[in-house]
C-alpha cells in the first residue's frame, strides 16, 4: 500500500492519564491496563507522555500530581505524516508508541510499533519501484530491466540540489544501525543517476561508506537522455559532494514531529544522536533526556527537589575533597617562611639541606 499514512493505522481511541491525577492513581492505572506508559491530556491537549520507568522516579511521592513532576512536551506525529516517516521516529528513539495530534495539537489516535508492523504487512514493496519505472518508461520512450546491486557510491549522480543536515543525522543513525534500505539508481554511462534516496546516500558518503545496496533501473538504449538527467546537469549536479546541506532549519517531518518540545530539546534532539552514534550503545535515548526525548525533570515537587539537592551536593563532595589535598600542598612553604624571621643564617641552612633537596 504506496504512501499510507498514520491516519490510516493509527488507533483512535486512546486511554490517556490527567495532569491533575496522583502519581498513585497513574500507578495504579497503569497497572490495571496492558500499557507501558499514558499520552497526558487536558481539555483535549496533548501535554506529554509517562512511562512506568518515568513513575518509578516518584515511588516515594503517591501524592504529588502528574503536573508537577511530568516532563514537558513529547515527540508526536500528525494523521498525514506517512507511515515510513513515523517508523522512523520510532525507531531511532527506541519508542513504543507516539502520539498523534491534529493541527490545534489536541490528541486524535496513536501509533504504535505493532501498528507499524501491521502496515508493513499489508504494503506492497515493489510498488514504489514500479511506479519510478512505469513513470521513467512513459517520460522517456524507453523500458528498463530492473535488478539489485552494490553500487559505488562515488559513480551516484544526484538528481536533488540539496538535503537537510537533521535529516542526515538521522539516517546515518539509522545506517549504524543496520537499516539499509536500498535506493532507486539508474545506469548511465558515466555512472548511476538517484532518483529515490538522496538523504540516505548522503549519509552512507558522510559515514564513508564505499559502496550501497541499490535497486538498479537499467534501460534498453543507454544513449537516450533522461528528463532527471538533463535537470541535473542544468542544476550542476556530478557528484554527491555537490549537494547542499541545509543546516538552518529542519526537515519538514521533523519540524512536526519536534513541535511540542521544548525549543532547548528539540534544537538538541540530533545532538542525541550524533554522541550515540560516537558511543554505538542500544536502542532507546540516553538517560540525561529520559526514557523518550523529552526534558529532565524541572519542575519536580518540593520532596523531589530536596532528594536532587542531596544528590547534587554528593555529587560535589569529591571536589571538595581534591581541594583540601590541594591546599596543604599550598600552605607548607608559607609555614617555613615564618620560621626565616627568628633565625637569619640557620633557618636558611636548614631550608637547602632538606626542603629543596626533596623538591
Amino acid at each position: 500500500m504506496p504512501n499510507a499514512t498514520v491516519g490510516e493505522y493509527m488507533v483512535r481511541d486512546v486511554q490517556y492519564v490527567a495532569p491533575n491525577m496522583t502519581v498513585q492513581e497513574v500507578i495504579d492505572k497503569l497497572l490495571a491496563s496492558n500499557f507501558h506508559g499514558f499520552p497526558v491530556v487536558e481539555n483535549g491537549y496533548l501535554l506529554g507522555y509517562v512511562t512506568a520507568k518515568e513513575l518509578l522516579r516518584f515511588t516515594d511521592l503517591p501524592k504529588a500530581k502528574l503536573r508537577s513532576v511530568m516532563s514537558r512536551g513529547t515527540l508526536c506525529a500528525i494523521p498525514s505524516m506517512s507511515i515510513d516517516d513515523a517508523t522512523r521516529i520510532l525507531f531511532r528513539y527506541g519508542l513504543r508508541n507516539l502520539p498523534v495530534v491534529d493541527e490545534n495539537k489536541k490528541l486524535v489516535g496513536i501509533i504504535s510499533n505493532i501498528d507499524v508492523v501491521r502496515s508493513q504487512i499489508e504494503k506492497s514493496r515493489p510498488g514504489k519501484v514500479m511506479n519510478v519505472k512505469s513513470f521513467m518508461e512513459k517520460q522517456n520512450n524507453v523500458t528498463f530491466r530492473i535488478h539489485n546491486g552494490e553500487v559505488p557510491i562515488a559513480e551516484m549522480i544526484p538528481t536533488q540540489k540539496e538535503v537537510y543536515m537533521d535529516e542526515l543525522v538521522g539516517r546515518q543513525y539509522e545506517i549504524k544501525r543496520g537499516l539499509n534500505e536500498p535506493i532507486i539508481v539508474i545506469r548511465r554511462h558515466k555512472g548511476f543517476l538517484v532518483v529515490d534516496g538522496h538523504h540516505r546516500i548522503m549519509a552512507a558518503h558522510r559515514l564513508g561508506l564505499t559502496n550501497f545496496n541499490c535497486i538498479i533501473l537499467e534501460p534498453n538504449d543507454m544513449d537516450v537522455k533522461l528528463g532527471l538527467e538533463v535537470t541535473a546537469e542544468r542544476w550542476g549536479l556530478h557528484t554527491l559532494d555537490d549537494v547542499k546541506i541545509i543546516e538552518g532549519s529542519k526537515h519538514p517531518f521533523m519540524e512536526i514531529t519536534t513541535m511540542l518540545l521544548p525549543q532547548e530539546i528539540a534544537g538538541n534532539i540530533n545532538n542525541v544522536l550524533m554522541e550515540r552514534m560516537e558511543e554505538n550503545p542500544g536502542p532507546g535515548v540516553p538517560s540525561p533526556m529520559g526514557p523518550t526525548p523529552r526534558v529532565d525533570r524541572p519542575s519536580a515537587s518540593k520532596g523531589a527537589k530536596k532528594a536532587g539537592a542531596k544528590k547534587s551536593s554528593a555529587k560535589k563532595a569529591p571536589a571538595k575533597k581534591a581541594e583540601s589535598k590541594k591546599t596543604p600542598a599550598k600552605k607548607e612553604p608559607a609555614k617555613k617562611e615564618p620560621a626565616k624571621k627568628p633565625a637569619a643564617k640557620k633557618p636558611a641552612a636548614k631550608k637547602s639541606a632538606a626542603p629543596k633537596s626533596k623538591a
